[in-house]
């Protein structure tokens, strides 16, 4: 049977004790990592949160404290109790390795099955299988350390916004479904049969509102639900560190938040933070780097050289400039003997992956470079692009030729793709702010104008003549935090004058009913008098990953789902009992063929 910690009480962590805590007598807890048996000697090396600690027991242990010990096993519960003393044979992998403890009463608190993986810091274990036992999985070091540095995160911006002036308010987490560009999480309501709640996208409304009531500075970590397909930095649920604010423009929004990144960076990381933050225009960003998120820690900007071959005989060139597309490229300086022609081949096929419809290239090795178009190329042609681009011997250049919003993504996405193949990207942390959004884009397939950002973002006042008569020169009063490629955050200025609002519904071709269904509380609770104000949502869950380094969100999650927003551990989402149903009025049906 289990054994109890009556008489004991735990005065340390495993991972805390250091070469100045010797002949202290201490007691320790937490899961058996190893457990060596040398005859008259067996070690234990005992593992929390903190770290790991090497438990003694030698001859001069008392005998039942030491057959215990003997009958430990990976992952059994102990709590130990003993002097601190230095070790003969130091570990200097582990910060304890110079002491351990000469155990003098010993609990055995639970004992384990052997485990389906054994838990080490790197594991080849099938990610699969960890997440199916997930609560053995965060055991591991790795995933331990990153969850707390998640809550230090969320400690510091707490911190942070409380010294600033801000009230935590909790919004509700049952709301009304309204549109926020992904489908929602719909709630099934018992007593009002036939309707639905939805789980929050964001607060935003209800943030919104609280700056109505008074509330001028309002910040929550608020849990927010999308029903979208997942990525390696995308959930389903997710954290986000919610502000609104009012009484401010655009650029009280930035310095408050860029002070709190300076604050996280001093405190989390332990380094100083260059402030202000690099910024950008979105227009600026799309034709030098392919992506409204683009990596700046290294360069491979696009360039354009449309002009050079609009009349090129290279027909993929001049179609594409004729069609009213463009021809653009990045240059991969040093890269002609990493990119060989069985690996520019891999790069166009993953470029056909992504929607180009293939690849063109210049790969300079030799005096002459060779060219996937070189002979539809006239006289001097091929020089002058290479002039252009500012190509030397050693380079690759890649070139694609298409409309232009498919040329910049595919190209945005190869840059990276090379800059890694390459390792040229610094191990460093680039901010960039991104501004002046437009605040429509054209739908060539309906052939019509549609918003880019929710209906309350406010367009710059000097574009407001432009709303009716020339919807692509409006640009909002938006902007995106991005770090290392990655967007962190997305906010703007809101509307609050009732007539411009008005005019922006309609702008966006909305019906009377459509306003009053969707937005009607909102938009009458602005005609009691609403102040200027703006606000943005920080991805917790991204930052997290950011700054421990994480490959995916799902490594700064405790219990993640997986591609299909399904998770593991538990098997859900799960079916229900028919009666549950049949109370909430639902039905299910099967398809049929």
């Amino acid at each position: 049977m289990a054994e109890y910690m009556t008489g004991l009480k735990r005065t340390d962590y495993c991972g805390d004790l250091r070469i100045s805590d010797c002949r202290r007598e201490v007691t320790v807890c937490g899961w058996v990592q190893r457990q060596r048996d040398l005859g008259q000697l067996i070690f234990i090396d005992l593992r929390d949160r903190t770290g790991i600690v090497q438990l003694a027991f030698t001859d001069n242990t008392d005998k039942e404290i030491f057959d215990k010990a003997f009958s430990c096993r990976s992952e059994f519960v102990l709590a130990a109790k003993g002097k601190v003393r230095e070790r003969s044979s130091k570990n200097t992998d582990i910060p304890t390795g110079e002491i351990e403890i000469e155990v003098e009463d010993l609990r055995v608190l639970s004992k384990a099955q052997t485990p389906p993986f054994e838990i080490l810091d790197k594991t080849d274990t099938n990610e699969e299988l960890r997440l199916k036992y997930r609560y053995l999985d965060l055991r591991r070091a790795p995933l331990q350390k990153n969850i707390i540095m998640r809550s230090k995160i969320a400690k510091v911006a707490r911190d942070y916004f409380y010294e600033n002036g801000f009230v935590e308010i909790e919004t509700p987490m049952m709301i009304k479904s309204t549109p926020e560009g992904a489908r929602d999480y719909l709630v099934p309501s018992r007593v009002h049969k036939g309707k639905f709640y939805a789980l929050p996208q964001s607060p935003q409304m209800y943030k919104q509102l609280l700056m109505v009531s008074g509330f001028d500075r309002y910040i929550q970590l608020a849990r927010c639900f999308r029903d979208e397909d997942l990525r390696a930095d995308r959930q389903p649920e997710f954290t986000q560190i919610d502000m609104e604010l009012s009484f401010v423009d655009v650029e009280d929004i930035l310095q408050i938040n860029e002070g709190l990144f300076k604050r996280l960076f001093k405190e989390i990381m332990n380094t100083g933070l260059e402030t202000p933050f690099e910024r950008m225009s979105y227009k600026e960003a799309m034709e030098n780097y392919g992506s409204d998120k683009p990596d700046i820690r290294f360069d491979m900007k696009i360039q354009d050289i449309s002009d050079l071959v609009k009349d090129s005989g290279f027909g993929v060139f001049s179609g594409a400039v004729a069609g009213g597309g463009s021809v653009r490229a990045v240059v991969a300086k040093n890269a002609a003997s990493v990119y060989t022609r069985k690996e520019i081949d891999k790069m166009t096929e993953y470029v056909k992956g992504i929607g180009a419809k293939g690849l063109a290239y210049i790969r300079w090795v030799d005096d002459e470079p060779s060219c996937s178009f070189k002979k539809f190329m006239a006289e001097g042609e091929l020089e002058r692009i290479l002039s252009r681009l500012n190509a030397e011997k050693g380079d690759v250049v890649f070139i694609v030729a298409d409309k232009t919003s498919v040329v910049l993504s595919t190209l945005g996405a190869l840059r990276c793709k090379a800059a890694c193949k390459l390792d040229i990207i610094p191990d460093t942390f680039k901010f960039l702010w991104i501004v002046d959004f437009p605040f429509f884009e054209y739908d060539e397939e309906t052939g019509e104008w549609v918003a880019m950002h929710h209906p309350f973002t406010m367009p710059k006042e000097e574009c407001l003549q432009y709303l009716d008569s020339d919807p692509g020169k409006v640009v909002a009063k938006a902007f995106d935090l991005t770090l290392n490629g990655t967007e962190l955050s997305s906010g703007s200025m809101r509307i609050t004058d009732p007539e411009l609002q008005q005019k922006m519904f309609r702008a966006l071709k909305m019906t009377d009913e459509e306003i009053e269904a969707k937005f009607g509380f909102l938009v009458e609770a602005y005609k009691y008098g609403a102040p200027p104000h703006g606000g943005m949502g920080i991805g917790l869950d991204r930052v997290a990953m950011i700054l421990s380094k994480a490959e995916s969100l799902r490594d700064v999650t405790a219990f993640p789902k997986v591609q299909n927003a399904g998770e593991l551990m538990s098997a859900c989402p799960s079916a229900v009992d028919e009666e549950n149903l049949e109370v909430l009025g639902i039905k299910i049906t099967e398809e049929t063929e």
